[in-house]
This record gives structure tokens, sequence and C-alpha cells, in this order.
């Protein structure tokens, strides 16, 4: 897949994965947010008390998919998310949960609730 048609594959699957969550009941926070030490978060999604921080992977098949996040990605990605609790005053109290969303070749999707933490 050329690296257009990926990057385009690649937001197709984040309105994907944005409109199974709010098909859910969460409502969506933000989306692409980019943090000022260069992490970006696909999706932030608010479900009662709780915030999410969704990372969505596309790939031809799902185990591909969630080979695709390394563990410095998780890292940018936790750092990103702390930034935006401290610049967003009614998360400041939340729960924060990471999501991985994985999305496969045929369009399904399948979410990781609490993929990862890091203290």
């Amino acid at each position: 897949m050329s690296g257009a048609t990926s990057y385009h594959a690649g937001l197709a699957a984040e309105r994907q994965v944005a409109v199974h969550y709010q098909n859910a009941g969460r409502r969506i926070a933000a989306h692409r947010w980019r943090g000022r030490y260069g992490g970006e978060i696909d999706l932030i999604a608010r479900e009662g008390d709780k915030v999410i921080f969704i990372e969505v992977k596309r790939a031809e098949t799902h185990a591909w998919a969630v080979e695709r996040l390394s563990e410095r990605q998780m890292r940018r990605i936790c750092i990103s998310a702390e930034e935006f609790v401290a610049m967003t005053p009614d998360c400041a109290n939340l729960d924060m949960r990471f999501d991985v969303a994985l999305v496969d070749g045929q369009g399904r999707i399948e979410i990781l609730e609490n993929a990862y933490l890091f203290d």
C-alpha cells in the first residue's frame, strides 16, 4: 500500500472507530489531538467519569495491526494524555483508560480496553 493510500486508510479507520465509540454511548472529545512533545492521540472519548485515549491501528489482520504499536509510541501517548488532562480542567479528576482499536482489511473492529498502563 502506498504512503498516501495508507494515510487515507488510516483516517478512514479512525472515523470508523469514532462512530463505533459514539454508537456505544461515548462522546468523542478530540480527534488527532497533538501534544507539545510530538505525541498524537488518534481519538479521545468521554464516558461518564472516564476519559479514554484511543490508538487506532489498521492492517490486513488484527494481529498485524497490534504488532504495529511500539512501547515508545505507547509512552508518547501517555505523555500526551497527561498533557491533555492538565490542559482540560473538566478531566482533572477523571479516571484514564488507554484503548487500542484494531481495524482489519475487511473493516472489522476489535477494541482492546485498558490495553496498557504506564506510571
